[in-house]
Parts: structure tokens; C-alpha cells; sequence
């Protein structure tokens, strides 16, 4: 009975299980996308000024994206799947 207790006393648990990382890869899907969608919008001539650089993708769509993939990192922090 005793070599059981401590075999259970010196079993190591992990601070994340498999939810918790399941929801991190998604919102390092999210970051990933929102950088993806700002890069490009430059011009190969530095005196001639391209308006793409300004359009929605980038300006709304991108920032969006990567705030929400740091929201989701914040849940899948916080995460508890034991309390269910």
C-alpha cells in the first residue's frame, strides 16, 4: 500500500493538457493569418506612393485577426480542462 501512495506522490502532471494546447495552436493560426494579411502593399519605387498600403486588409481585417489570436492565448492560458 505504501510503494502505491508513493508512486502516485512522485507521478508529475503537466501544467497544459491537450485542450489547452489545441486552443493555442488556434490562436497562433489567428496571429499567424493577421500577419500574413498585412505584409506586401509596398511600392518597388520608393518615389512613387502606392495606396494599397492603406486599404482594409491591412488597416482593420489584419490587427483584428492578431487580437483576436492574442485572446484566444489568454483563454487557452487560463484554461482549466480538469474543472468541468
Amino acid at each position: 500500500m505504501g510503494e502505491q501512495k508513493r508512486k502516485l506522490e512522485n507521478k508529475e502532471e503537466f501544467i497544459f493538457q491537450k485542450e489547452n494546447y489545441k486552443w493555442m495552436f488556434i490562436g497562433l493560426g489567428f496571429i499567424a493569418l493577421g500577419f500574413i494579411l498585412m505584409v506586401g502593399g509596398g511600392s518597388d519605387d520608393p518615389n512613387v506612393f502606392n495606396p494599397e498600403i492603406y486599404n482594409w486588409r491591412r488597416i482593420r481585417l489584419a490587427p483584428a485577426l492578431i487580437l483576436i489570436g492574442f485572446a484566444i492565448e489568454v483563454y487557452a492560458i487560463l484554461l482549466n480542462p480538469n474543472k468541468k
